[in-house]
């Protein structure tokens, strides 16, 4: 069974993903532009600005789904000699993933900026949100990848667990991506005021999934679930 801090975990990755440096300056300006306006224009188009952003959240949310359930249908049978296996490796992607984001291990390839354009449109531009959401997702880009690559391992660790937590991913990742929908004019601003913080939310996230790898690497993930039993026992 997996824990509620579990969930947390997951839900915390998806908003850190949208916070990847080399995507979060230049969302504002994407989102108006599958709806056809720019961030000049965005108070007045608010509305078109924010259904677009509803369909592209749409399109990788459903990605993420059908990637849980295929991942829950292939470890559902996974004989538990094989389970402790997928647990280390799982365990050690996940420290690997919190290494870096904490920027003690560099990778290159995975500090690469990523811009996201659209190639060509559909006559609808809901269409159009939506198959680049889908395409957001598939893509699993260089920079999001590695808080991604950590919930996939956490995911490959937990049988039954893959669809859950990656739908706790896509609703953390989902959230922030409403809310600069609905607010495109002034996200641009305020991201641009407070773009310095995201290193430091990267680096205690880091140290979050580090933690939490070493629980899986050691088969100890129960740990958290007695975690919350005893919150739950003190709060009743």
């Amino acid at each position: 069974m997996i824990s509620d801090i579990t969930f947390f975990t997951a839900f915390l990755a998806g908003i850190v993903s949208f916070l990847a440096p080399c995507v979060l300056p230049i969302v504002p300006g994407f989102l108006a532009y599958l709806a056809g306006s720019t961030i000049a224009d965005s108070s007045v188009r608010r509305r078109s600005i924010f259904v677009n952003t509803i369909f592209f959240v749409v399109g990788f949310s459903l990605v993420f789904a059908v990637l849980g359930i295929l991942l829950n249908s292939v470890l559902a049978g996974v004989s538990s000699i094989f389970q402790v296996w997928l647990s280390r490796i799982g365990g050690a992607c996940i420290i690997f993933f919190g290494l870096y984001l904490t920027g003690l291990i560099s990778l290159p390839f995975l500090e690469r900026e990523y811009k996201m354009s659209v190639g060509s449109r559909f006559s609808s531009r809901y269409a159009t949100s939506f198959v680049f959401g889908a395409a957001f997702a598939a893509g699993w880009t260089p920079c999001v990848g590695p808080v991604l690559g950590a919930i996939l391992g956490l995911a490959t660790a937990q049988p039954g667990s893959a669809f859950p937590l990656l739908m706790s991913y896509s609703v953390g990742l989902s959230v922030p991506f409403l809310l600069v929908g609905l607010f495109a004019s002034q996200a641009s601003a305020f991201i641009q005021r407070f773009i310095g913080v995201v290193r430091y939310i990267n680096i205690v996230f880091g140290v979050l999934l580090i933690v939490l790898g070493i629980l899986v690497f050691t088969q100890n993930l129960n740990l958290i679930a007695n975690f919350d039993l005893l919150n739950s026992i003190i709060l009743s």
